[in-house]
């Protein structure tokens, strides 16, 4: 395998600041470092060849880390063009692990990056939007039948995979990590939660107390989104089009209404929807002077950036994360981070702790897609629930908590459907 042409490893001064970083990350990593070590000791990926498009950030380096350990042979590019740090990546080609990103990257070196993981024939896929999936569907047919299986760790992604696996054009089988109980709850509420907000901040260094910050989507990252701008003392106001979740949202204490409204009182809007044009025309026109605009979804289309483009006839950068677009009339709407995901393109993502369970099932699901993947359909998998607890038990013991178990007299009342007294 050859080195990734991205980064020098002699550049000693990059790659050890990288370095430093990703042994910080791993220190709030418990879980997957147990996994790593028996990883070292069975080696279940022995010779795998494993393609990988991720974040490249320091909890992103420990999975691959982990991986590498099991005896797989990695590689990776950005799934994201503002996601990559920099110092992990120069650590990671320093340790052996192609990486072909760059922070800042345009699009065409963007796809030529995934292309160059695709020319490593990889028969295990990792995705986070499924971009490699796609690409590799698209331009690479002939690499299909050497594939076991792939993961797929975003909302988005997992929406597109299941649109081809009905379609009938998913060439081999994918776990949805993102649907497991261990990464939804947790990574998509408490991880975006938290690292949103601190993107939004870091941002604009702008007071959230007492202004009205408007939330669109209310599935988990949505939920984690309101639930933080709301301990930061916003008034939060969320925005939805399936009315489960929108009385769910009013249950929960938000304000509920049409984003058209929302729009005319928002001093934030903050899209995670995982959909196209959420925030839109009818949207800016109503827009305050100054409301500041940020996607927490895992592409750049939530905000109809074209149209607000078209409206305005000035931009400006009065900060390096904020795009001021002047409109005619004189309102001045700030996108931040380009409309890319905002937690990492304006901040350092998620932090470890949440990261560790959600990388904890990545790599579990590698080592089950490597002894099972020849059996499965072509279709998109939940992750095994047995994976899932094993997550969650795992992570409770690195946090010192013990919880009961059933009595044989417990488990036999619940195992029986005559017993109901």
């Amino acid at each position: 395998m050859t080195t990734a042409p991205n980064y020098d490893i002699n550049d000693l001064s990059l790659a050890t600041a990288g370095e430093s970083r990703i042994r910080w990350a791993a220190a709030d990593m418990p879980v997957l470092a147990l996994i790593r070590q028996r990883f070292e000791q069975e080696l279940p990926l022995q010779g795998v060849r494993i393609g990988g498009c991720l974040h490249i950030t320091t909890e992103t380096a420990n999975l691959a880390r982990t991986l590498k350990s099991g005896g797989a042979q990695v590689v990776l590019c950005a799934s994201n063009p503002l996601s990559t740090q920099d110092d992990v990546a120069a650590a990671l080609v320093a340790d052996g692990i192609p990486v072909f990103a760059r922070r800042g990257e345009d699009s065409e070196t963007y796809y030529r990056h995934i292309r160059s993981v695709l020319e490593t024939h990889p028969q295990i896929t990792l995705d986070d939007g499924a971009d490699l999936v796609s690409t590799l569907h698209q331009e690479r047919q002939d690499l299909l039948a050497t594939v076991t299986g792939g993961t797929e760790e975003t909302t988005t992604g997992v929406i597109r995979l299941r649109a081809m696996a009905r379609e009938k054009a998913l060439g081999y089988p994918i776990i949805a990590v993102n649907d497991a109980f261990t990464k939804h709850l947790f990574d998509n509420r408490y991880g975006t939660g938290q690292s949103a907000l601190d993107g939004v901040i870091r941002a604009t260094n702008l007071l959230l107390a007492g202004k009205t910050f408007v939330v669109c989507g209310y599935g988990w990252c949505g939920r984690g989104i309101a639930m933080r701008a709301k301990g930061h003392g916003a008034r939060v106001v969320v925005t939805e089009v399936q009315p489960l979740r929108a009385l769910e949202a009013a249950m929960d204490g938000f304000r509920v209404m049409p984003l058209v409204d929302a729009a005319k009182i928002a001093d934030f809007i903050v899209t995670a929807s995982g959909d196209k044009h959420v925030v839109d025309d009818s949207h800016f026109a109503v827009m305050k002077d100054g409301c500041i605009l940020a996607n927490a979804g895992h592409f750049n289309v939530e905000i109809n950036i074209p149209a607000l483009a078209s409206l305005a006839v000035e931009k400006h950068r009065p900060r390096q994360h904020v795009e001021e677009y002047i409109l005619k009339d004189g309102r001045r709407l700030r996108l931040l981070a380009e409309g890319r995901l905002v937690n990492l393109a304006a901040a350092e993502g998620h932090p470890a702790a949440v990261m560790d369970m959600s990388f904890a099932n990545q790599a579990l699901a590698v080592e089950y897609l490597v002894k099972q993947g020849n059996t499965l359909d072509h279709k998109v998998y939940p992750v095994p629930t047995r994976i899932d607890e094993q997550v969650a038990k795992l992570k409770l013991a690195a946090m010192e908590i013990t919880i009961d178990t059933l009595t044989p007299e417990q488990e036999a009342y619940l195992a029986s459907w005559q017993e109901g007294t």
